[in-house]
């Protein structure tokens, strides 16, 4: 796993937090492999996303599958940290941990789950909030439909 702030707004406690989190998420996944996030700004998440995805505007996490195939895990993860502080604010979290959730939503894609329909949406989002209970953080994503709160 590797962790790269192109912010320079990412404390280095939490970059540390993050990463050994993002490890202790793969590892409950039994995802091998290599994984590579990049936090970044608005903009040049904006520019990913048209770019990439031909959609205009800003976006949470964009997931490049480099795999040859199934079983492992090759992947270029692009998280917004901007995004990440609007959607924490929303559920009553810190930046931080809603950055986790978009590497582990990022770590599922790799690993064949999907989110375009409302059933694949919900099967993600479950499996997102299994893994960060599992490794102790604590569900994340069904927060906003709780009101937030610790």
């Amino acid at each position: 796993m590797a962790l790269l702030d192109a912010t320079g707004r990412v404390t280095a406690p939490d970059q540390r937090w993050l990463l050994e989190a993002a490890e202790r998420a793969g590892r409950e996944l039994g995802a091998a492999g290599e994984v590579r996030v990049r936090m970044v700004g608005d903009a040049e998440m904006a520019a990913a996303h048209e770019r990439y995805s031909k959609v205009a505007g800003t976006t949470d996490v964009l997931t490049f599958d480099l795999a040859d195939g199934p079983g492992e895990l090759d992947l270029d993860i692009l998280v917004c940290l901007d995004e990440a502080g609007r959607q924490g604010a929303k559920r009553g979290h810190e930046p931080r941990r809603e950055l986790l959730l978009y590497i582990v939503h990022g770590m599922l894609h790799g690993l064949g789950y999907d989110d375009h329909d409302e059933a694949d949406y919900a099967k993600m989002h479950e499996a997102e909030d299994r893994v960060l209970a599992a490794i102790g953080v604590g569900a994340t994503f069904a927060r906003a439909a709780e009101g937030g709160g610790a």
